[in-house]
């Protein structure tokens, strides 16, 4: 699904569509995952650790895998719980702007569906559309929502 890009953010292709809710969002299994991958307690993971490379690969089989390729020293594993925030969302720059998406129910599998006034932001044409999407690392996530809540409580 993903793949890593540079020293900030993973690159992956996921569908862009509208939809009315609220807030930005993706399939609920799929954010799981992946904010496991990014966030989660490294002593819950079921992964082989490739020593080449440091990239994980998930070994129980019966569960879908949506793999980042996360080098182990960019994963989180102090178990100080500070990041178990289910809802926590991941950080996208889709087009020109960076997204906090969440995860819900009835969202398609390998889909962002944004509100109109998000959407508008990304300037994607013609949804729903296969688009280049920018996944933003542990660091970048926590960096981008202190920015976006210093901003939307007045303070630059």
């Amino acid at each position: 699904m993903f793949e890593p890009f540079s020293s900030g953010y993973y690159l992956g292709r996921l569908y862009v569509q509208p939809h009315g809710g609220d807030r930005p969002a993706m399939h609920r299994e799929q954010h799981e995952h992946v904010s496991e991958q990014l966030y989660g307690d490294e002593s819950e993971r079921n992964e082989d650790v490739d020593p080449a490379d440091g990239t994980t690969t998930p070994t129980d089989s019966a569960e879908p895998t949506y793999t980042l390729g996360i080098p182990a020293e960019e994963r989180p594993g102090d178990g100080s719980g500070e990041d178990d925030d289910d809802d926590r969302p991941l950080v996208m720059k889709i087009g020109g702007a960076h997204i906090p998406v969440h995860g819900a129910p009835g969202v398609p599998e390998q889909t962002v569906a944004l509100p109109a006034d998000w959407l508008a932001a990304t300037r994607v044409e013609n949804p729903p559309t296969l688009t280049e999407v920018l996944l933003a690392k542990r660091e970048r996530v926590d960096q981008l929502l202190k920015v976006a809540e210093d901003t939307s409580s007045g303070r630059t």
